[in-house]
This record gives C-alpha cells, structure tokens and sequence, in this order.
C-alpha cells in the first residue's frame, strides 16, 4: 500500500518504530495490507506510516467515524523516536500510550515530543486507530545533552550535525 514516491526502507533496514526489528518483519507487511495483531502493532506501523509518508496508510487505519476528510502531513516534520509507555487490550478495545519525539522547522531546530493515549477498535477482524488524547511539549536539548533521538550519544555528535 506505500504510495509510489515513498521509499520505504530496505528489507534489512530497522524499522522505524524503534522496534529493532527489520522493517520487513515488522511494520512492512503491515503496511503492505496484512492485518496487525494488537493495538501496539498498529500503533507502531501508524508511527512508521508518520516516519515514511504513507498518508493512504493513516487513513486506512484510521476509524471511519473519527479519521480527516484529508491528512496535511508537514514535510519538515521529522519523527525521531517512538517509546511505547504502557498499551493493553480487552476483547475489541485496545489503548496504547507513546511518546514520539520529532525535529520540525527550518533545518530542523525546534524539537518536540507529542505523547498521547490512544483508543483503538477491532471491526471486521482488522485494528483501527479510533482517537487520542495528545500532548505536545516542546524543549531546546543542549549540545551536551543526550540526543533525544535516543541514540546514547550527545547531541552535538548525533542529531545536530
């Protein structure tokens, strides 16, 4: 399902969910049509959908009573890391709670962590995102500080070059 002007990555490339898993064991097949098993899944090949532009993805798996006529994903917007920080199910109703840090802005500058709690719903075998309730924060990471990324390095020799 990727559109044709999104590269997605290699099938031995990591996954952009922070899985560290292939993209092709991971998010790939999910964005190919295969049904993800959990919230947690979907959720975490959402987040990869974000990362890769594939804005027919987010719609796909969006709730029909909730999901935008249109998606208007920001290009400068360049989602960085994603920790999922509690998610559980209960027979068709399923939450995931995240944190996903981004870079947005002329050459990247401003950073930013969007975290929410998200609902999701099983219909017809397959998992949709329904909605959430988000919180953006915004911060300045000193050159000195850990990268955000995630990395373990310092900013200064990871993100910021």
């Amino acid at each position: 399902m990727p559109s044709a002007d999104v590269l997605s990555p290699s099938a031995g490339e990591r996954c952009p969910c922070g899985s560290g898993r292939p993209y092709a064991a991971c998010c790939g097949p999910f964005h190919d049509g295969e049904p993800a098993p959990t919230p947690e899944a979907l959720m975490r090949s959402r987040y990869s959908a974000f990362v890769l532009g594939l804005d027919d993805y987010l719609q796909t798996t969006w709730h029909a009573s909730t999901r935008p006529l249109e998606l208007d994903l920001d290009a400068s917007t360049r989602w960085v890391r994603l920790e999922v920080l509690d998610h559980g199910q209960d027979d068709d109703n399923g939450r995931v709670h995240f944190r996903a840090t981004f870079r947005e802005g002329r050459e990247g500058r401003r950073w930013g962590v969007l975290e929410e709690d998200s609902r999701f719903v099983r219909e017809a075998g397959r998992w949709v995102y329904l909605d959430g309730t988000p919180n953006v924060t915004r911060f300045k990471p000193g050159r000195n500080d850990a990268c955000p990324c995630g990395s373990g390095r310092k900013l200064k020799s990871c993100c910021a070059r």
